[in-house]
């Protein structure tokens, strides 16, 4: 009975088991079913892993799936329910914790990140204003930052949370400024420096709440996913004593549409251990005091053509990769890349740039948009 009203929901939306289209889920173990009723996307991505299942379209079988509810539909058993517990009553990002998402995912190999991404290195979402080509889009989303920051040669910009330096080098070589970068990830810092080899930024191996000095702009680009809530009031302090009175300041981060005190167990374990999506209302309450709320952009559509970019790539560059990955690390990635793209689809999760300055200042508002 369980099954079949789990069945019945799932071709409410156009999704059947062992169905013809593309976005139907094709079940090669009957143990599928008790794994995702019990343990919900936790389940369904550990038993993709697995082989228990496969799709020809992955993203849009998630994009239905939340679209049309199922995953709040299905409870879940008590030992999915205890993967929320740490997130409720620790800081699981800790100055003591906050290397483990570097160790667990941006140390893991620079090949296999520069496989799929654009050549100035964005691990975040591109901005497809006029093109459908992933490397010009991810350079219009750079442009956008900039005309935002309204950057200048006479700026020093804190880049807090640097990744690969594609940023720091983009502002460095084509609008003159002064960067002081901000990274812990030891991976990613070495390939930063080597690129931005002969131009004025500097690069420091520091978690954000060991900032110093004082800046003309201040940008986040995709690292406000990794402060959490406990620590979202902390950020926006560090960034307001940072940043100089006729500053600027632009974040840029997935969040979600509700304030939550968790993140998708899968992801937590697999991809982003510890990370946390904030709700529009979370980050201005951070702000709150601090900080004027200049303009609210949601770019968010443009993630699942990133997404979708990025799995693209990704599978062309596998011949190559398989050399040190194997066949259940494929399937891992493939559904993190598709399942998220899915998400955006669905709009279930956003992409906001937001733009502050600093409240009592008397800032004259920037212009925001192009």
């Amino acid at each position: 009975m369980v099954v079949r009203a789990f069945e019945k929901k799932l071709e409410n939306v156009g999704i059947a088991i062992n169905g013809r289209q593309p976005w139907d889920i094709q079940v090669h173990d009957k143990r599928w079913y008790r794994r995702v009723l019990l343990e919900k996307n936790l389940g369904l991505g550990e038993s993709y892993m697995d082989g228990w299942w496969d799709c020809g379209r992955i993203d849009e079988a998630i994009s239905r799936i939340l679209r049309g509810g199922i995953e709040d539909d299905v409870k879940g058993g008590l030992r999915y329910l205890l993967h929320y517990l740490p997130g409720l009553l620790l800081n699981l990002q800790s100055r003591a914790r906050s290397r483990t998402i570097a160790e667990r995912h941006y140390d893991l190999d620079n090949e296999l990140f520069l496989s799929f991404l654009d050549p100035n290195l964005q691990y975040s979402c591109a901005y497809f204003d006029d093109t459908d080509d992933l490397y010009e889009a991810q350079r219009r989303k750079l442009d956008l930052v900039a005309h935002k920051l309204h950057l200048s040669e006479n700026d020093h910009l804190l880049d807090i949370g640097c990744g690969w330096g594609g940023l720091a080098r983009y502002a460095a070589a084509e609008h003159g400024c002064k960067v002081t970068a901000v990274n812990i990830s030891r991976e990613q810092l070495q390939h930063a420096r080597k690129i931005c080899q002969g131009l004025p930024v500097s690069f420091h191996d520091r978690d954000y709440r060991e900032i110093d000095g004082r800046f003309d702009k201040i940008v986040s680009v995709g690292m406000f996913e990794h402060v959490g809530r406990k620590n979202y009031r902390t950020f926006m302090e560090v960034v307001h004593r940072s940043l100089k009175d006729d500053g600027i300041f632009l974040l840029h981060t997935i969040g979600g549409n509700v304030s939550r005190t968790n993140c998708d167990p899968w992801i937590n374990k697999y991809i982003f251990p510890n990370g946390m999506l904030p709700s529009l209302g979370q980050i201005v309450k951070a702000a709150e005091n601090l900080f004027v709320i200049e303009d609210v952009h949601n770019i968010g559509p443009n993630y699942d053509k990133t997404l979708m970019a990025w799995n693209h790539k990704f599978q062309a560059a596998w011949p190559r990769l398989r050399e040190k990955y194997d066949s259940r690390f494929k399937r891992m990635w493939e559904y993190y890349l598709l399942s998220c793209a899915g998400a955006f689809r669905a709009r279930n999760i956003q992409v906001w740039q937001i733009l502050m300055t600093k409240q009592g200042c008397g800032t004259e508002l920037p212009s925001c948009r192009k």
